[in-house]
Parts: C-alpha cells; structure tokens; sequence
C-alpha cells in the first residue's frame, strides 16, 4: 500500500488489514501498519471476509490487552476474526488446545504441557542443540558451494530437537515437514487444511498410541500416560502433539534464515555479532533480532466477551480483536528508531512470542537454538554472503502466518 493510501477512508474510519511489506524493506512491518499506530494505538480494519475487528498496534495497548481477562481466545465464538477462510471452515472442528481455550480449561492443558519447556530442561539441551548446529555447519562445508541454507542448516536443526523432545522419529521429517509447511500456507483450501491436519493427526495419534504400551523418556509419552489416566482425551492429545511439532520447527527454521538474510544486508551489526564471545550478550542480540523480525506477522486473534472502554474506544461483546505483533515491536515509544537495527539494544520486553498467558510455549527452545546459531555460523564462515542479488530472494507473501523465504542461497 503506498503512503498517501494509509488514511483511514473519511466515511468508515476503517483501515484495509493487511498491506503487502515494502519491497525495498521487506524485513519491515507494512508501512501502512505502522502508519496506522501513529494515528491511534486501537481502530478498526477490514479483513478478508468483509468483518471489521479491531486492530491494537501499540505496544503498550497490546501487552493490556493481551493480558484483560474480558478478551477471549475462543475461535467457536461467532464473529471471531479468523485469518483466511481455511481456518473459517475447520475451527469448529478442533479440539480445545492451548490457543483457543481460556480460564480453568487453558491453566489445564498449558499445565500438561510446561513441564518440558521450562528454562532449565532447556539451558540443559543446550550442549546437543551446539553439537547438531557443529554437525549440520560440517555438512555444509563439505557439500555443495552454493547451497540453500534452508535445507543445510535453518531446517534441519529444529527438526531434529523438536522429534528428540517428542519422541518422533527424525527419519519421518520429510513427511512431517510436507503437511506442516501445507497446513500454514497462506494460500490453502479448506481441503487442504483437513488432508494436512488429518495426515499428521493420524501419524501423531498412532505414535501417541504405540507409546501408551511402550513408554519412552519423551513428551509423547507424558501425552500418553495422561490419556491412559483420563486427563486428556487421545484427540486433545494429538492436537497438542501437533502444535508443538508444527511450531517446534517452523518458526525456528524461519527465523534462522529471516535473521542470516537481515545480517547480511547489515555488515556492521554481523560483525559485532561475530565478534561477541560472551552468552549472555548474544542472547541480547538475539532479542533484537526477534524483535525486528517479529515472524508471527497475521496477528493474534481475540474476541470480545463482554462490553468494554479500551484506549478511548468501546469494545462491544463479540467484537473481534487483532493484535499485530510486528506493528507493536516496531512502535517507537517503546522502541526508539525501531528501524535501526542495534544488537546492543535492551529489546527483552518485545512481543516475538506474543504477551500474556497465552505466549509461545517453546520460546525458551526457540531463543536457545537461534542463540547458538548466531553465535556459531558467522564465527565457523566468516565469509558467508548471499549467492543471489537480495532482489532475487522469494519472501512470503503478507497474508502468510509468518514471514519468511522460501530459500536462501548462500556460498562462502
């Protein structure tokens, strides 16, 4: 959307969500998105099916309302606003997971599933996770010049530390990959959502089984053993099973690959992160990069439960909410020149996992990973750089769950 196009339309007041990314910036925020957030931190925009639910881009408006116990997750609810038509048509037919259920049912089952994300199991998996990064930068060196990142490293890893933390066969990957990367495109059917979700439900539901007889130290067999005691049906169990193989490598390969291409094209800023020697300011590094990034582009989406004064404006129940995250990290009360990236900067308080009691499960997992990736693979090939003009790189489209490129070819 060009600049002069970011006015709200004098007679609705109503902003059309979303806007493509600036192709000159593509690692940006749309900038009508931004735009928006100088207006005003809450207004209305019109989505893909015609509804117009709010839009909260500020920063601080977002971790309030991400957090107001009056907003509910429940997608059943009518008047929710749905991201594509796919997830229209399938909502009511998943079960409660940790994204669409509130109150005593998502304490429930978040319960059931923190145990193995907490900080110390994961600082504890950070020997394996340096060693695969070791391994698959070994590999890399020693294939093909070119090669795509992507299935060289971004990939690879998170897949092979989300099937040892579940206990799924890494030998599976191609198939799991295929319907996981099918079941977020932004461009899929109703269809294509069901033969995606029911392929790998199946495959999950069937390992969960086999693990009910044959328990193993895994997550899946945690799963298991609560739907052998009754505190979990075997569906509400695959469902889980599945957010947490789908996110457990997705997000992660596209950050890994989103945050090599933004380094790329700031030479100064990978040179002070290849000379950082010191965990604890990579990981700073790293929470800007999350920042700047912020993959999760679509937003997170609410509903209104009763009637409510937010920001000025009156919610009324059932009214849908949309919180995008990108526009609230990119807000420049809370970060000053969000456009620059500075790897020396205090970005902790970003929302890249979102705010509230519903924040990513596995963010713990996800900072680890990306931490020894960057500190790793800039320091083995100081000479890494793209092996295609930056204008040749195919990024997402906007409407897509997350931001990302397809492919990133690299030589050294």
């Amino acid at each position: 959307m060009a600049e002069a196009d970011t006015e709200l339309a004098p007679d609705a007041k109503i902003y059309e969500y979303q806007d493509d990314r600036d192709a000159k910036c593509p690692f940006a925020p749309p900038p009508g998105l931004r735009a928006l957030n100088e207006k005003a931190p809450v207004t209305r925009g019109r989505i893909w099916d015609g509804s117009t639910p709010w839009l909260v881009t500020g920063h601080a408006a977002q971790r309030a309302i991400l957090s107001d116990p009056r907003v509910s997750s429940d997608d059943k609810q009518p008047g929710f606003p749905y991201p594509n038509q796919a997830m229209a048509e399938t909502a009511h037919h998943h079960p409660l997971t940790i994204f669409n259920a509130d109150g005593a049912d998502h304490t429930r089952i978040r319960r059931m599933m923190t145990r193995p994300f907490t900080r110390p199991r994961m600082e504890a998996l950070r020997p394996q996770i340096q060693e695969f990064t070791d391994d698959l930068i070994d590999k890399m060196l020693a294939g093909p010049n070119p090669t795509d990142l992507v299935t060289a490293l971004s990939l690879p890893l998170p897949s092979l530390m989300i099937c040892a933390l579940l206990g799924v066969p890494y030998s599976d990957h191609d198939f799991f990959q295929k319907h996981a990367s099918l079941a977020t495109r932004s461009d899929k059917t109703a269809e294509d959502d069901r033969g995606a979700m029911a392929a790998l439900g199946g495959y999950l539901a069937n390992l969960i089984q086999a693990k009910m007889e044959e328990p193993a130290e895994d997550v899946l067999s945690d799963f298991a053993a609560r739907v052998k005691a009754e505190d979990l049906t075997l569906p509400e169990a695959t469902m889980l099973a599945m957010i947490l193989l789908i996110a457990g490598h997705e997000t992660s390969a596209t950050m890994i690959t989103l945050g090599t291409a933004l380094l790329l094209e700031n030479p100064e800023q990978l040179a002070r992160l290849r000379e950082i020697d010191d965990t604890k300011a990579v990981a700073g590094a790293v929470e800007e990069i999350l920042r700047y990034l912020t993959v999760a582009q679509f937003g997170q989406r609410r509903i209104a439960g009763e009637d409510f004064e937010f920001e000025g404006v009156d919610i009324k129940a059932g009214d849908g909410i949309v919180v995008p995250l990108p526009a609230g990290n990119w807000d420049p009360q809370a970060f000053p020149e969000p456009e620059k990236l500075d790897l020396t900067r205090d970005a902790r308080h970003h929302h890249a996992f979102g705010w509230g009691i519903h924040q990513c499960l596995g963010q713990q997992l996800a900072r680890i990973e990306l931490q020894v990736v960057y500190g790793t693979l800039y320091r083995r090939v100081p000479t890494l750089r793209l092996a295609v003009d930056r204008d040749e790189l195919v990024f997402r489209p906007s409407d897509s769950l997350a931001a990302g490129i397809r492919e990133l070819p690299v030589t050294w």
